[in-house]
Parts: structure tokens; sequence; C-alpha cells
């Protein structure tokens, strides 16, 4: 086999948050759009900001910023929302700014080094490094899916 077809191409989206930059699978991506203001819902975690209309379904958004246990950003005009599917549950995440899409293969890819309690899930799923920029490459499953635990 050659090394061509041992290593698997992957596209991320990039995008900053809290002037660090991080970055998802495109295939989650469902769509980006602008910041709308969310009608909060009674009892939800800080981090969740409330529900969006988006074409008639509705949409939960959470801060993602507030969600990885960074400072919470102020919202502003300039924000973005970035509409993921995992797992058939549509989330709407708040990010400062989208950046670019990169294409990269596994080899390109290196696993976060163990620095968190035992007891919070490992939200980065592996590194980076492009042109000395450090991005991390997040896990949808581990941020989505303990959204909607939390919510049931």
């Amino acid at each position: 086999m050659s090394e061509k077809e041992t290593s698997t191409s992957i596209e991320l989206l990039t995008f900053q948050l809290a002037d660090q930059e991080y970055s998802l699978d495109i295939m989650s991506v469902r769509e980006i759009r602008g910041w709308t203001r969310t009608t909060p819902l009674p009892h939800a975690p800080s981090y969740m900001k409330g529900v969006i209309n988006l074409r008639g379904t509705v949409l939960p958004v959470m801060d993602l910023s507030e969600r990885l246990g960074l400072k919470p950003q102020k919202q502003t005009e300039r924000n973005v929302i970035i509409v993921v599917n995992h797992d058939d549950i549509m989330t709407g995440l708040l990010v400062d700014a989208v950046s670019d899409i990169i294409a990269l293969t596994d080899d390109d890819l290196q696993p976060p080094p163990e620095m968190q309690s035992s007891s919070a899930p490992n939200v980065v799923s592996s590194l980076t490094l492009i042109d000395e920029r450090m991005i991390r490459v997040l896990d949808l499953s581990s941020i989505v899916v303990s959204v909607q635990s939390n919510a049931a």
C-alpha cells in the first residue's frame, strides 16, 4: 500500500474563539449564519444562549467559549453561528468569527497531551500546526451530546 492510501484526507472549518483558533470536521457543518438574537429557556445551562428559529426548526444555540470553559464573549454583530449536525442533533455554536477551510491528512493531526481533570470530557480530539498557528480540532460528540443529556 502506498502512503496515499493509508492516510485519509479531512477538511476542517477553522474559526476564532476567545483569541484562539479551533476547528471542526467540515462534514458536521450544515451552515454558517450571522448572529441572531436567541430566546432564552429557563433552567438551561449558562452556556446555552437559548433557541432560534431556523427556517421553522427550533435550533438550540450554545456559546462555545463558555462551553469550553473560556471567558464568555460579548455578543456582537460580527459573531457567527455554526450550525452543526451530530448524530442527527442540530445545534448552533456561537463563535467569534469563521476563518477558513483547511485540508489535512490524518498524519497532520497529533493527539493532545493529557492535561485536564479525569472527570472533564476531552473536547479537543487532536492538534495541528499550520503556518506557526496551533489549531485545536474539537470533538463534537463530547460537546453536543453532553448538552443534550444535560437538557434532558
